[in-house]
C-alpha cells in the first residue's frame, strides 16, 4: 500500500531518509534536498508542504512544494519556488502519480490559483506548459586541457585574456564579497536582490556542497563572485555578480572556467549552466561556451486563471519598475528588495 506523508521540520531521522532517497534517485535534483523546506520557511516565511510517498520497503517517491501568496503576484503552490527544477522525483509512475495527486488535493484544500511543477522533463503534454526557459549541461572533460581546448575559439581568447591580466580565484568562507557584488549587479539590472540572510542561510545549510568563489583583480580588488552548488558528480553555478570592470578584464568569463577547472580537478562530470530565457545575454553567453540549450518543462493545474501567470522581467507591465529600481538608491533596494523578491519564487 503506499502512502502520502508530509515531512516534519523536526524529523531529523525523517529527513535523513529523505536526503537518503534524493541522492540515489536519478530523477532527483539538489533542489529536492530536505534543507530547502527549512529556509523556505525561516527565510521567506512562506508554509513548505513536503510530501513524499512511501510502502513498506521505503520511500518511492518525493515532492516538495511551497505556498507562496501575494497580493501582487497571485497564490500558488509552486515545486518550487527559488529553484530552477523541481515537480516529483521519483522510482516508479505509480508514486508519481500519487504525489501529483496529493499535490492538486492540497491546491484545492489551500484555494491557490494554480499549482506549478517545474520539471526536467515532459510529464503531461496535455497540461499548460510554459516554454520561457531553458537548461544548458555539459559533461567536464578528463583533464583541464580537454575542457580549455572544448571551449569554442572566441570564447577561449577570452579566458586566456583573464588569465593574461593576471586575476586571481580564491574560496569565501562568507558571503561578504559576493553579496556586495551580486547586489549591485541585480540592482544595475533593475531587479531586487535576495535577502543577504538568504545567502548565509545556503552555507550554513548545505555545508560543504555551497560554495562561493571569487575572482579578483592583481591588486586584490573583488571583480566578480558566483555561489554554485555541488550534487552527486556536478556543480552548478546558481547566483554570481560582477563589478563594472570585470567586463574589460574578462573576469566573468576567468570566474566561470576556474570553476570548471576545479571542478575538473575535483573529478565532476557535469557543468550545469543552469536556467536562461530565450534571447537573453546569460542565454547567448551560455551559447558561446559551447553549450546547448535544453528546455524545461514547466507545468501547471490552473485553477482560477485561463492563462500562466507571467512573473517575470520579460513581462511589458514590469518595464516602468525595472526602470524606476535601477534609479533607486542601492541601499534602500537593498531593503526593500527582499519584501519583494520573497513572493517571486
Amino acid at each position: 500500500m503506499l502512502t502520502i506523508r508530509h515531512l516534519d521540520q523536526a524529523d531529523a531521522a525523517g529527513a535523513l531518509r529523505w536526503d537518503t532517497f534524493v541522492n540515489d534517485c536519478p530523477e532527483a535534483t539538489f533542489f529536492h534536498r530536505s534543507a530547502w523546506q527549512k529556509i523556505i520557511r525561516e527565510v521567506f516565511r512562506h508554509p513548505a508542504h513536503f510530501l513524499y510517498a512511501e510502502d513498506a520497503a521505503g520511500i518511492r517517491g518525493v515532492l516538495p512544494l511551497a505556498h507562496v501568496r501575494s497580493r501582487l503576484f497571485g497564490n500558488a503552490l509552486v515545486a518550487l519556488p527559488f529553484a530552477v527544477y523541481g515537480g516529483v522525483a521519483a522510482v516508479d509512475a505509480e508514486a508519481v502519480a500519487a504525489l501529483e495527486n496529493a499535490a492538486q488535493d492540497l491546491a484545492r484544500k489551500l484555494g491557490v490559483d494554480h499549482l506549478e511543477f517545474r520539471n526536467v522533463a515532459l510529464r503531461h503534454a496535455e497540461w499548460p506548459t510554459q516554454d520561457l526557459y531553458v537548461t544548458f549541461r555539459k559533461a567536464i572533460l578528463p583533464t583541464v586541457e580537454d575542457n580549455m581546448q572544448a571551449i569554442p575559439r572566441k570564447q577561449r581568447a577570452m579566458v586566456r585574456k583573464g588569465l593574461k591580466n593576471g586575476l586571481g580565484s580564491t574560496v569565501d568562507r562568507n558571503t561578504d564579497r559576493f553579496f556586495a557584488l551580486y547586489a549591485d549587479n541585480v540592482h544595475r539590472h533593475g531587479t531586487p536582490a535576495m535577502p543577504r540572510n538568504y545567502f548565509d542561510t545556503l552555507l550554513q545549510a548545505f555545508g560543504p556542497d555551497c560554495e562561493v568563489l571569487t575572482v579578483t583583480a592583481p591588486d586584490g580588488h573583488p571583480l566578480s563572485s558566483v555561489l554554485s552548488f555541488y550534487f552527486r558528480d556536478e556543480v552548478l553555478p546558481y547566483y554570481a555578480g560582477d563589478d563594472e570592470s570585470a567586463r574589460h578584464l574578462a573576469a566573468n568569463d576567468f570566474k566561470y572556467w576556474e570553476l570548471m577547472r576545479r571542478a575538473c580537478e575535483r573529478g565532476l562530470k557535469v557543468f550545469d549552466y543552469g536556467r536562461s530565457k530565450h534571447g537573453t545575454g546569460s542565454f547567448a553567453f551560455k551559447k558561446n561556451w559551447g553549450f546547448e540549450p535544453q528546455p524545461l518543462h514547466y507545468e501547471y493545474c490552473l485553477y482560477k486563471h485561463d492563462a500562466i501567470p507571467q512573473n517575470n522581467p520579460n513581462n511589458p507591465k514590469y518595464k516602468l519598475f525595472i526602470e524606476a529600481w535601477r534609479r533607486m538608491p542601492i541601499a534602500l533596494a537593498n531593503r526593500l528588495g527582499p519584501l519583494i523578491v520573497r513572493n517571486l519564487g
